[in-house]
Order: structure tokens, then sequence, then C-alpha cells
């Protein structure tokens, strides 16, 4: 009988390989998060922006930010006891508090990307069962970290999430290199496995690497799998949801764009993105948007004076469902979006697409029901 792979992290296995990707501001949140969790796969908070329209912010930001993330994780717990993780950008001012904020509460998973988190395992107290992942976008990524973590604290990743250039949102490549096909995740996944193995076997301690950008479907999934992958991450799928914690419009943008429409932009903080065009970016591109000094001070590398929008208020504004004054970030594929569904629907059509893909390969008769896949989803960790 066919069965999805689970996926095991340390001490936990999630009943299907799917990470829910984390989206900031606000679009990866606790129903999301706890929805996804309760259908066999790993939940994600996003702390980018968490916490900057709550009472108090301006005058005490790292708190409020840091006391926000451990109420929705502790929100998420009372719904799920499925896995759940927060992705925390190594570039936020904030990234410090916010990673202490999610191991007080006992957050099962952190990843952490937008940068190197060289020093991530220095935050883990005795005792603690968060386990650590970081986001890279190359081998040498990849390597450095383990160089490091191996031989400043004696630890090593308890995965890693290797992201191509079809992601949505910021993205960890040059311009130039984001359609190059040497820099593609099918080129990616091999040189992070292998980059990997020689501290597996030094350690006796398995690295899965899950492959993330661009994937939406379960032909992906069994694609990467099959190139050594032990999970994968999507987000862009997740948006049009019914449990996505955006706006009716933001996920409205997903559903009327076209493949045109997925542009890639110059972000303030420094690094190239992907999103889909409206008004508000081409107002930009005609120089139209200018900040209004900036709010929130939550990434390290942007410079307001160059800077000519503030980011986190675009992108709060468009999860509040104010497009004119935002935009939506969104991977390579979200034209394909065409309905709004539910998470376990949505599980649903992703499970029998990978057995569709199975049984393609195996060269038989694609007529099974995803019923037939024996898979039995729990909440088990």
């Amino acid at each position: 009988m066919i069965r999805l792979p689970t996926l095991s992290i340390g001490d936990l296995t999630a009943q299907l390989p799917i990470v829910q990707g984390g989206m900031g501001v606000g679009i990866s949140g606790p129903s999301l998060a706890v929805a996804v969790a309760n259908e066999g796969g790993i939940g994600v908070l996003s702390s980018a922006g968490m916490g900057i329209d709550a009472p108090g912010y301006k005058d005490e930001p790292i708190a409020v930010s840091a006391n926000t993330l451990k109420a929705e994780i502790h929100e998420v717990r009372k719904k799920t006891n499925g896995i759940v993780g927060v992705n925390i950008m190594v570039a936020t001012s904030n990234f410090a508090d916010m990673v202490q904020a999610a191991i007080d509460a006992e957050i099962d998973l952190i990843f952490a990307g937008a940068g190197l988190p060289l020093d991530l395992p220095k935050y883990l107290r005795e005792g603690s069962k968060t386990k650590l992942v970081p986001i890279v976008s190359s081998a040498r990524a990849a390597t450095l970290i383990l160089r490091k973590w191996t031989s400043t604290y004696s630890y090593i990743p308890d995965a890693f999430v290797v992201e191509g250039p079809l992601a949505g949102g910021h993205l960890g490549f040059k311009k130039e290199q984001i359609h190059d096909p040497e820099y593609s995740l099918q080129k990616l996944v091999p040189q992070v496995l292998e980059a990997c193995r020689p501290f597996e076997e030094a350690s006796g301690k398995k690295i899965p690497v899950i492959a993330a950008g661009g994937i939406y479907s379960g032909c992906d999934i069994y694609e990467f799998m099959e190139l050594g992958a032990s999970g994968i991450q999507m987000g862009t799928r997740f948006v049009t949801t019914e449990e996505c914690d955006a706006s009716a419009q933001f996920k409205d943008s997903y559903l009327q764009c076209r493949e045109e429409d997925i542009m890639i932009i110059d972000s303030p903080v420094g690094m190239p993105g992907r999103a889909i065009r409206n008004s508000f970016l081409a107002a930009v591109e005609k120089g139209a948007q200018h900040p209004e000094g900036c709010p929130f001070q939550c990434i390290r590398t942007c410079d307001i004076t160059k800077a000519p929008y503030c980011i986190a208020m675009a992108l709060l504004n468009a999860k509040k469902g104010n497009m004119e004054r935002g935009f939506a970030f969104a991977g390579q594929n979200a034209y394909q979006a065409d309905r709004i569904i539910s998470v376990p629907e949505l599980m649903a059509e992703i499970k029998q697409e990978y057995m569709d893909s199975v049984y393609q390969y195996m060269d038989y008769p694609v007529a099974a029901s995803v019923s037939q896949l024996d898979i039995s989803i729990g909440n088990e960790r």
C-alpha cells in the first residue's frame, strides 16, 4: 500500500512531510498553523512584524513583539497537539528576543533565515526541546553553519530548509541568479545533501533536508523526495485556504493574478523579492511612493533614507485588505490558485496529486483514490 512519507526531525515525527511556510506580516498566524498541524503537517507562525499593530508597540516594540509571540504560541497549543514551529528572520532587529521568547514558550521548532543564524544554538537552555532549523539558499551557507555550530556549540542542525529562487517573499539570491538553471532548487537540494553528509557521518545524526521555493503540488513533493529531500515546505498554496490569517482581499489578489503578474521587486531591506503586481507596486516603480519616517525599525538592513516605502506598513496594510497601500508577496506558482478551500480539503488534494505521480512513475493506471493511500493522520508528536 502506498503511503505519503512521514517527516522526522529529531524526536518529532510529522505524519505528512509538509512544512507550512512562515509568511509575515501576519499571513501565517495561529489559525493556519493550527489547521496544518491538525492535518499532520508542521504548522508555522511567522514572527516578522508580529505585534506591530498591538497597543504599546511604539513605546516598547521588543517587549510587545515577544509577548505577542508567546501569546500566539500558547493559543496554538490550546488548539492542537500537532507539531508547530516559528519562522524568525535573522535580519530583524529583535531576532534574539524573538528566539528567546519562542524557546521560553517551548515551541517545537525554530526556522531561521534571511541571514545566517550562526549563533542560534547559544539561546538554548539546558533541557530545551526546541529544534533548530536554518533556512539556506546554498550548500556553501549550509556548510558555514555546520562548521560554526559544531566547532562553537557542538550542535548539529536538526534539519535544513533549502529555499530555491522560485519562492515568494524575500529571496537569498542575486537578481541574475533567480532565473539561472544552475541555481534551481533541483540543483540545490542534492548539493545541500552532499554538504550535510560528512557531518551526519561524524555525528551519527541524520540531518533532514526540506526543499522549499516554488513547490505547489503533490507532484512537486514526489519530485523532491526522489531527489533525496526528507520533506518540503510550501507557503503560497496555503494562502488561498479558509484558515489562512490574511484578509479576503489579500487572498483575492492570488485568485485574480496571472502568470505575468508575478514580478521581482527591489525590497527596501536590500534583497530581491517576489510579489504580485498591483497599483501600489506600479506607483513604487514610478517613484510615486515615499515613506513617512520609520515607524517600526524592524529590519536592520532597511535604510529609510533610501527606501521608497516602509515595507512593514505595506505588508500590514495588505494583510488587513488595504491593497491600495500595500502588496502581496507570492511564490512563482501563485497564479495557479483558483478557489478558496479548507486546509483539510487542500491536504486531500495534495495527497491525491502525490499518489497520481507515484502511479504514473510506476506505470500503473491512475485509478486509485486518496483513501487507498492508507495514511493515518493524527496529532501525535
